[in-house]
């Protein structure tokens, strides 16, 4: 299957159960190829939970949830060694982290120690338990969850944690239209717990998404966005309102996240729009403002709108 016939079939799919979001589908898409992981930020009820089961069946992956609470242990996460009374032997009850797709349900409930054993996994691809480390083989995509309005009992991600997200992405309010297919759809007897009821059906495998990915990173980039990525990033370092710019595995990841997004439109090579659009979703957690600049109310998204805005389009 090439990418683009992925990329519509996805869509299409998605589209029986999600009413639009079309923005925020397609770069959870990109992340998806692209092997990076995602955070979406919305408030209760806009489907982040829905989407990402929904992502997990159509792509053939093994999905697990966690519900991130202030008494998560991180042995509920990774798993733990259980004393077997009959061997008189340890066996390792592997916790839900070994998953292709996993979904972290409002991630920032948890303390910092629970949060950095995922953290650990989703940068290095293993799980320590008990001094011993088990890889974490094939497609492992996390998406975390957070709610932008709650913030009495949470455990803010640090910067540097933030940071092991490829993309944070900001889930809004359907349009007047899209809330009322989405009411008719509820009439007409749609089962948000039943996927199958809803007509859907895998589109891949893992081994075959595993192959998409590799497809996508063999996308042409040429000297003129390697240049561009590189400016705005110095930018981003430079610019009145921030006090710590975007780093180089942010340029990284928004290279990775502009050929997958190039590769999901049929194209095997990345225009100044997908490196455009990638900005803000690919920057906006990794940027520190001044102080100054936040009483001033200026946003993340704002400053990279100034910055990109200021930035000449290769040709």
């Amino acid at each position: 299957m090439k990418i683009s016939e992925f990329s519509q079939a996805m869509k299409a799919q998605i589209a029986q159960v999600i009413q639009g979001q079309d923005e925020v589908i397609e770069q959870l898409l990109a992340c998806l190829l692209a092997g990076g992981h995602a955070l979406l930020e919305g408030v209760p009820g806009v489907a982040k939970t829905l989407l990402a089961r929904t992502l997990a069946y159509l792509s053939g992956c093994r999905f697990k949830r966690i519900q991130f609470t202030p008494d998560l242990m991180p042995a509920d996460i990774t798993g733990t060694n259980i004393f077997d009374s009959r061997t008189a032997e340890f066996s390792l009850r592997r916790g839900p982290i070994f998953s292709q797709i996993l979904l972290a349900d409002e991630v920032n409930r948890t303390p910092p120690k629970t949060q950095s054993a995922l953290l650990q996994a989703m940068e290095e691809r293993q799980v320590t338990i008990d001094g011993t480390d088990y890889p974490l083989e094939g497609v492992f995509f996390v998406i975390a969850t957070q709610n932008p309005i709650e913030y009495e009992g949470t455990y803010p991600l640090p910067e540097a944690q933030l940071d092991r997200f490829m993309m944070k992405i900001l889930i809004g309010y359907p349009s007047a239209e899209e809330e009322e297919r989405i009411l008719r759809s509820h009439d007409a007897g749609f089962d948000p717990h039943d996927l199958a009821q809803a007509s859907l059906h895998p589109l891949v495998n893992q081994e075959e998404l595993a192959a998409l990915q590799a497809r996508a990173g063999e996308v042409r980039v040429e000297d003129g966005i390697f240049q561009y990525i590189v400016e705005i990033l110095r930018q981003t370092r430079q610019a009145y309102a921030v006090s710590l710019g975007a780093s180089p595995r942010a340029g990284v990841a928004l290279l990775k996240g502009s050929k997958a997004l190039a590769a999901l439109r049929g194209r095997d090579f990345v225009l100044p729009d997908e490196v455009k659009e990638l900005v803000l979703p690919v920057l906006r957690h990794r940027l520190i403002l001044k102080p100054e600049a936040e009483l001033e109310g200026i946003t993340p998204d704002q400053a990279l709108q100034t910055i990109i805005d200021a930035i000449p389009v290769p040709r």
